[in-house]
């Protein structure tokens, strides 16, 4: 049965994406160990670090996020933070592929 990894609610069969919380459903929770895990990008940005952790993810650096946006009270400005870590052994190479996605981002920023 599918759970969303952030709130922990089940859905039923076929349901892809929490709605509360916008994130991939996974079908099964995986206990963490806080100390296990480091920060290492944050953003305001739900869109910039799910971006992240499909391709950090997809380069064989598990990762997960950390969402404190409460997106039952809708309110103007943004002011909450969104998080992503992953497991203290993949940190260095985390840092250098966010490092590398930084500079593509601003050089394509500096062409247009």
């Amino acid at each position: 049965m599918p759970v969303c990894p952030n709130c922990g609610y089940e859905y039923v069969e076929g349901v892809k994406v929490c709605p509360d919380c916008g994130i991939n459903l996974v079908n099964e929770v995986v206990e963490y160990n806080e100390d296990d895990w480091e920060v290492v990008y944050t953003s305001n940005q739900t869109y910039e670090i799910d971006m992240l952790k499909d391709n950090l993810d997809g380069a064989g650096i598990a990762s997960t996020i950390l969402d404190q946006k409460d997106r039952n009270f809708p309110a103007p400005g943004d002011f909450s933070v969104v998080k992503l870590l992953v497991k203290k052994e993949d940190v260095e190479a985390a840092k250098e592929f966010i490092e590398r996605y930084q500079q593509e981002k601003n050089t394509g920023d500096e062409e247009q």
